[in-house]
């Protein structure tokens, strides 16, 4: 049973990566998961979003969320560069398919690996908490970190963000208006 699993987890691995920089560090995800990947343009800020939002671009006439995954991983925000871009992804949730945008400060290749050179990820010293990884990649010498970027993306994490603005929000709607007194709150 347990070669079954391991069998199952290298296949879900292996295949052809996309490479982007963050913050110094090499990150893959999926071609699988990548739909574009367009030239930094302007965002527009939405308010009341996480700081890892940047904002949303407007993509062909469609409204896409702009992720910086290193606010999201607790480093400082993205520095724009001549060599900015975002890498429009598609995640599953739910069965449902999210388009998100994943802003990267340079794209660096398209890689293949095969299942014997990607290793698990280790359980210390990544940036990353381990359930966004789905292993490193072996380059050279260096290793890339393997996003799992349904998770890292998850449609859960952003109504998580939803329902406590939205709860936050009632607390605030909760107070008395201006039409209304304390007394008549009370039933007075």
């Amino acid at each position: 049973m347990k070669a079954v699993l391991e069998a199952k987890q290298e296949e879900s691995t292996a295949g052809q990566y996309l490479t982007f920089f963050i913050a110094g560090e090499e990150y893959a995800a999926s071609i699988l998961k990548v739909r574009e990947v367009i030239e930094y343009d302007t965002l527009t800020t939405v308010p009341n979003t996480p700081p890892w939002i940047r904002g949303v671009v407007n993509v062909r006439g469609s409204v896409i969320p702009v992720v910086d995954l290193g606010v999201k991983f607790g480093l400082p925000p993205s520095t724009i560069s001549r060599f900015s871009c975002i890498v429009i992804t598609e995640v599953d949730s739910d069965g449902d398919k999210l388009t998100l945008g994943v802003l990267a400060d340079s794209v660096s290749r398209v890689i293949e690996f095969a299942p014997n050179e990607i290793e698990a990820p280790p359980p210390f010293g990544t940036r990353v908490k381990i359930e966004y990884l789905l292993g490193l990649g072996a380059i050279g010498k260096k290793f890339c970190q393997i996003l799992d970027i349904d998770k890292v993306l998850s449609a859960e994490e952003f109504l998580a963000v939803s329902d406590a603005q939205a709860t936050a929000a009632d607390g605030e709607g909760n107070r008395p208006s201006n039409n209304q007194s304390p007394e008549s709150e009370r039933g007075a």
